[in-house]
């Protein structure tokens, strides 16, 4: 079986943001690293995938500087790297050619938002036929406003609003939605055989 690593959205773009300060995993960017190790040492495919919204003004336009991976990772000259503009690294890239053409027939999934582009890309690739792996202690998210809450609500207001929805219940639905029906869930260690 051939396998790629697809490290999503672990970016400069969310550490710029204020909300970084309540990400629930701390071990984020260290688990990812693990994972990035060990797809090297195996040979695996290792994609590294970026979210832009060109023309926007906001962290995520290219023009901020901040739409590239975190420093204390570093893709390899021969690793592929896509720019996203969906949320699933699929739709608006040339992922799908790239694994095709290398044979791939597994994928494993990490990075950032765990709910929202690393689980759609999972459920993406799992529709697409790959066999998934979901390493969940190598994903990381933040606390989901109410849907009615303002846009413009500080982080303290966030934290403080009954209706947040807290980031440990994000993390267990995705692994609910996911597990035995898109994606293997696994943690880094179980993963590594560690």
């Amino acid at each position: 079986m051939t396998t790629a690593l697809l490290v999503i959205d672990v970016q400069e773009s969310f550490r710029q943001r204020p909300l970084w300060s309540t990400l629930d995993n701390p071990a984020l960017i260290a688990n990812v690293a693990r994972l990035v190790d060990a797809a090297r040492t195996a040979g695996d495919r290792v994609v590294w995938v970026l979210h832009a919204e060109p023309g926007t003004g906001n962290l995520f336009d290219p023009a901020s500087g901040h739409v590239r991976v975190v420093d204390e990772l570093k893709p390899a000259p021969d690793e592929h790297v896509v720019v996203k503009t969906s949320h699933n690294a699929f739709s608006t890239t040339n992922l799908q050619q790239y694994l095709t053409s290398y044979g791939v027939t597994a994928v494993t999934t990490c990075g950032l938002r765990t709910e929202q582009c690393v689980e759609t890309t999972t459920r993406v690739a799992s529709d697409f036929g790959y066999e998934v792996t979901f390493v969940t202690d190598a994903t990381g998210t933040f606390p989901i406003p109410h849907w009615t809450a303002p846009a413009e609500q500080t982080v303290a207001d966030l934290l403080a609003d009954p209706r947040t929805l807290a980031a440990a219940d994000v993390v267990s639905r995705t692994e609910y939605a996911l597990a035995g029906r898109f994606a293997a869930v696994r943690t880094v260690d179980d993963y590594l055989g560690e």
